[in-house]
């Protein structure tokens, strides 16, 4: 058996790296992917403490967090999609869809 601690720390690194991600790359899509790295971290952290509790709502609620995360990809891709086509570009320096 693998003990708790071990899923807690690689669900910490996962967590960094999307964190890290999010913070220094420029693409709208790895920042897009950082962000999913984020929520799977977290769903790994939910599932390691329901088995080690031997707790459903754990697993209940990572269902809901994977359900809000297949929303936030279809409707994350499909802006990411039409920002491309009318900016010609992914760059989020670039990209100012909110200034005048």
């Amino acid at each position: 058996m693998v003990p708790l601690s071990y899923y807690l720390v690689l669900s910490a690194i996962l967590f960094g790296l999307g964190v890290v991600g999010f913070l220094l790359k420029r693409s709208v899509i790895t920042i897009f992917m950082s962000i999913e790295l984020m929520l799977n971290a977290v769903n790994l952290a939910f599932v390691a403490f329901s088995y080690h509790w031997q707790a459903l709502s754990g697993q209940i609620f990572v269902f809901f967090v994977i359900v809000v995360a297949a929303a936030e990809a279809a409707v994350g891709l499909a802006i990411i999609i039409l920002v491309f086509r009318t900016r010609g570009s992914l760059n989020v320096e670039r990209v100012n869809l909110m200034k005048w």
